[in-house]
């Protein structure tokens, strides 16, 4: 039975790396997948699903007024879709993939970031966690001590900032994973 899968984890976490080796175990035997990402995040290029180890691969980007179902319906033989950087999507685009998932029978699997630098959940991720039917956390530890990151933590001119815009695409050198004690003791750096 088809289902849609959320597998949320923090900066560093291997979302990227994950969503490629899924990619290559279905073509590894003869099933066809689709693969999405946002078509905001430009850090590497647009459409393409990089992860930090330096594997790179093409996919579909998503835009504001994507509609996945289209998508899917011109594709054929598709046995699994797989979505990088789902806290990007909108909520129109979260439930076209339970449709996908419910009507066309279609396993989904959405990768991404559960909440923002301010902690608060991104559009995405929250219509994920309301509708997904399996959520799966992907582990990975704090930047500055040894516990489990579940925050990220965004640097401006090498300084924490816990207020600004959610999105302001970037990567190491702007983001840190971090467990809960270390994102509040990095306030009083400020």
């Amino acid at each position: 039975m088809a289902q849609l899968f959320f597998r949320y984890g923090s900066m560093n976490s291997g979302k990227s790396i994950d969503i490629l080796k899924v990619a290559h175990n279905y073509e590894e035997h003869g099933k066809d997948v689709l693969i999405f990402t946002s078509g905001i995040d430009d850090r590497d290029e647009v459409g393409y699903i990089s992860s930090r180890i330096g594997f790179k691969r093409k996919a579909i980007p998503i835009y504001d007024d994507t509609n996945l179902i289209d998508t899917v319906k011109e594709k054929s033989n598709i046995a699994c879709i797989l979505v990088d950087e789902v806290q990007f999507l909108k909520k129109d685009q979260v439930l076209q993939l339970a449709k996908i998932v419910d009507n066309f029978h279609i396993p989904v699997i959405g990768y991404g970031l559960k909440n923002d630098f301010r902690n608060e959940l991104f559009e995405g991720s929250q219509y994920m966690l309301l509708y997904a039917d399996k959520i799966e956390e992907i582990k990975t530890i704090c930047s500055f001590c040894s516990r489990k990151a579940t925050m990220v933590l965004r640097f401006e001119d090498g300084k924490p900032v816990y207020s600004g815009e959610q999105i302001q695409i970037g990567g190491n050198e702007s983001y840190h994973s971090v467990c809960r004690k270390c994102y509040e003791g990095k306030r009083s750096e400020i």
